[in-house]
């Protein structure tokens, strides 16, 4: 097979790297990649919301299977036109991938089939007036939501009234995610543990990969501001039971695939379902994605032993039901190396060092970075993804990601000390 990769970060980085080990690939290119994905497939300078580039590119290459990364292209209805053309895509239709791309249609999707989600109410700038009512009768604390997309951004967690009176007037008025924060969503505030799961699906059968945690506050203990994501490590298995996850799949993964397909829009690709847990193991959704999550991919794809390739092509043809799952007994832990100031203002073009220095239990997914004059310089708020790894201990794994964190160098580096001790 020829492989068409879109997308340039970590998560990418991660599903390269992974079909590179399938016997069944004969080519991968990724539009636009970075320079760790140069390093091991062919980069093309095409950006992943140029549709009609990915397109042309894909027929003139004789590209067998596409894999779309980010949301972006999802929201632009990439795999609807796409398969127009008769080219095979792995994702969701433009219309399945709402779950993503509105909150507002995610959370009354939920309701519709009985999900279990946060208690929430919808407001928008006509109905300011009543948001300000809302928010000054309720308890705290509570979570305000952009309805569109956000970089992973769009989440803030209220402690009182006035930090919520200040997020309504920032989304709203001064419209600080532009018109991704013109709706929003106001939800109750769930205690429990956080974790992530990711459902292969072929619009009716799917395949769970192993859970993960995220980690996504920018500072240790969960302080500071929401981010992209820290860290991660997986399996989860501590946190997330078999038990627990037939309660997933029971609840979650199967009501969502029956009710996109009585709505019309059968949910083809990656869900990924971020859960909160409750003391007694019952899952709630905080959000979907419709795509491969970051950094949680970085740890959940080299587990899988089995053909990878052939995992994402059978979803995209309707076969998942005959593929066979196999996986390792790895930890895996993930540290982002994130430049100073992220998710807010940071410097870029920062050079790196060591990344030749690493440990033989490490493996480097370029996050944000670019070459020039045969070196890599930061290039984002998150530049590197160091993931240690270990044959039978996460611990294990963890003392390698912070090892290799610490010989790779460049100017206001900054990561969280607390990946994975939740899982320890």
């Amino acid at each position: 097979m020829n492989i068409l990769v879109i997308g340039s970060g970590g998560r990418e980085h991660a599903i390269v790297w992974k079909l590179k080990q399938s016997s069944n690939v004969t080519k991968i290119y990724c539009a636009p990649g970075n320079p760790g994905i140069g390093a091991i497939s062919k980069c093309v300078d095409i950006k992943a919301d140029d549709i009609n580039g990915l397109i042309a590119f894909a027929k003139n290459n004789s590209i067998d299977l596409t894999v779309v990364g980010p949301e972006v292209p999802l929201q632009l209805g990439i795999v609807n036109e796409f398969e127009k053309t008769g080219l095979k895509i792995f994702g969701p239709s433009k219309e399945a991938a709402l779950l993503e791309t509105s909150k507002i249609f995610a959370k009354d999707f939920m309701m519709r089939y009985h999900i279990p989600t946060a208690k929430y109410r919808t407001f928008n700038s006509d109905t300011k007036t009543e948001a300000v009512q809302y928010l000054g009768s309720i308890t705290y604390p509570v979570v305000i939501k952009a309805d569109g997309l956000a970089a992973g951004k769009g989440v803030i967690i209220c402690k009182n009234k006035l930090e919520a009176f200040d997020t309504l007037k920032d989304l709203i008025e001064n419209k600080v995610f532009g018109k991704a924060g013109e709706n929003i969503v106001v939800e109750e505030f769930l205690l429990g543990k956080e974790a992530s799961v990711f459902a292969i699906c072929d619009g009716t059968n799917f395949i769970v990969l192993p859970p993960a945690q995220d980690h996504k506050k920018a500072g240790d203990n969960d302080t500071g501001k929401n981010t992209g994501g820290m860290g991660s490590y997986s399996p989860a298995s501590k946190l997330v039971t078999d038990e627990i996850l037939e309660k997933v799949k029971e609840r979650v993964i199967i009501p969502v695939l029956e009710g996109m397909k009585e709505e019309g829009h059968e949910f083809k690709g990656c869900l990924y379902c971020g859960l909160m847990l409750d003391n007694e193991g019952d899952p709630y959704v905080i959000e979907f994605n419709v795509r491969f999550g970051d950094p949680e991919t970085q740890v959940v794809l080299p587990l899988i032993s089995s053909d990878f390739a052939e995992l994402l092509y059978a979803a995209a043809v309707n076969k998942i039901a005959e593929y066979n799952l196999t996986l390792s007994n790895k930890k895996y832990c993930c540290v982002v190396l994130a430049s100073g100031g992220y998710p807010d203002n940071y410097d870029t073009g920062k050079e790196i060092t060591g990344l030749n220095d690493i440990t033989e239990n490490c493996i480097i997914f370029h996050s944000g970075t670019r070459s020039a004059n045969g070196k890599i310089y930061s290039n984002g708020g998150r530049v590197l993804n160091v993931v240690g790894f270990s044959d039978n201990d996460l611990k294990d794994a963890v003392s390698e990601a912070y090892r290799n964190a610490e010989i790779i160098k460049f100017d206001n580096k900054y990561y969280r000390k607390d990946i994975a001790l939740k899982g320890i």
